[in-house]
């Protein structure tokens, strides 16, 4: 049987990551990925702010979900990876979609904790419901001067 990752897609940089960390692993365990993007459309006054109607919000989501399987796939070097677009709440979607798999990789988007109060976090609800084991692969903090590296003498 093959050795099957879920990973979650949404165009943000923790995605992206968690979409290359997946496939680099897929690659190792001769296994496969399931990249899964979803989408909502709340029909209030033109739309989300992203599409005005439901079927260019899914064809919002699904160019998004090519494009990330693109850059992933351009040196050959990763596992095969397959797209999936479903309509629903980011950690229902995943979470139904990592039944049956071996892994579930997700992306952390590093936001505050006022943001996270408000907003809630998807990789936190995808891990109380996943069935199988969720990594989540972080987005490095920013570099700042009390972190940043010393310089070395010249």
């Amino acid at each position: 049987m093959t050795y099957l990752i879920v990973v979650g897609v949404d165009g943000s940089e923790g995605g992206r990551r968690a979409l290359g960390w997946a496939a680099r692993e897929a690659a190792e365990r001769n296994g496969t990925v399931q990249a899964v993007t979803a989408w909502r459309w709340d029909g209030l006054e033109g739309g989300s702010m992203v599409a005005p109607n439901p079927i260019e919000e899914e064809e919002r989501a699904t160019a998004l979900l090519a494009r990330e399987i693109a850059v992933v796939n351009r040196d050959g070097s990763a596992a095969p990876v397959a797209a999936q677009v479903v309509e629903g709440r980011p950690a229902d979607v995943l979470s139904a979609a990592a039944r049956g798999a071996d892994l579930l990789v997700l992306g952390s988007h590093g936001h505050g904790r006022l943001r996270h109060t408000v907003l809630g976090s998807v990789s936190e609800e995808c891990v109380r419901k996943a069935t199988c084991p969720v990594v989540v692969i972080p987005v490095p903090a920013p570099a700042t001067a009390a972190n940043a590296a010393p310089a070395l003498p010249v």
